[in-house]
């Protein structure tokens, strides 16, 4: 097989920076990688003056974003026109996490021929229902993000955007933000994760559900991350189980990685060598 290039697709609020620690192992084992920055996010996102420090919430509650006209439509096409680039040098390893994992399940959907294999690393993969009903499910029973939504800032209506003050001084809050990310990790590793995340993201989580007949000859691979606390281990195990009877001559190839939301982009090992694994398969 030729030189395969690992295409990583990032989660909420984040960018293709918080690849960067893990793209770091991959080099040094010998692969090829890029990260990309989804419509809106990078140096494309928003971020108000009134973010920055002395802090105007009221201004932050009202200001433009740079996602006006984004859609997750966007944001596939977007990863679509990478991944034909990427394939033109070899097989192409398509890799999303969290959020991510929507616009994992359209890419897919849309070119599979262009893909070697998809992986969802905790990440969203709407099978028989959408992305609400998921969030609604008892198997996200024990997600804590529910105790972060005092990050929220502004009307999302108003705003056509979640828009989230990540530099918060609130103790309790970046308590449960640290329970949500990076619960496995130091005070100052979440502060250091907290400060690359941007202000805002998409409402729209788009409609894709994995295709059956685009994804019958494509490999794919769940790597469950058993300390999560965003996206429990039990709703992660529901993707799997949904795609596995929707086809079930071709299940997932399921992993299992000892780590909290974000804990394997901060202490990559682990995942770089799962990743590589894959590579050779």
């Amino acid at each position: 097989m030729t030189t395969p290039t690992f295409v990583f697709v990032h989660g909420s609020n984040s960018n293709s920076f918080s690849w960067g620690p893990l793209q770091r192992e991959l080099a040094l084992l010998g692969h090829r990688t890029l990260a990309v920055d989804l419509p809106g996010h990078g140096f494309a996102a928003a971020y108000p003056r009134a973010y920055q420090a002395p802090q105007d919430l009221a201004a932050l509650a009202s200001a433009p974003s740079a996602f006006a006209g984004l859609t997750q439509a966007d944001a596939v096409q977007h990863v679509v026109d990478v991944v034909r680039r990427a394939a033109g040098h070899g097989p192409v390893l398509l890799v999303g996490h969290s959020r991510g994992g929507f616009t994992l399940t359209g890419v897919a959907n849309a070119v599979p021929d262009l893909l070697h294999r998809v992986v969802y690393i905790s990440a969203w993969c709407c099978v028989a229902a959408d992305a609400a009903e998921y969030g609604r499910s008892p198997e996200n029973a024990t997600s804590v993000l529910g105790a972060t939504t005092g990050v929220l800032v502004g009307d999302p209506g108003a705003l056509g955007v979640l828009r989230m003050n990540w530099r918060t001084a609130d103790p309790a809050l970046l308590d449960a933000l640290k329970l949500a990310t990076l619960d496995d990790g130091t005070d100052a590793e979440f502060l250091a994760f907290l400060a690359t995340l941007e202000p805002d993201e998409g409402l729209d989580a788009g409609t894709d559900r994995v295709d059956p007949v685009a994804w019958a000859g494509l490999a794919h691979t769940y790597v469950r991350l058993a300390g999560d606390r965003s996206v429990p281990p039990a709703l992660q195990d529901r993707f799997i189980r949904e795609a596995d009877a929707l086809l079930p001559g071709n299940p997932f190839d399921v992993r299992t990685l000892d780590s909290s939301h974000v804990g394997f982009l901060v202490r990559p090992a682990a995942a770089a060598e799962l990743l590589a694994d894959l590579a050779s398969g």
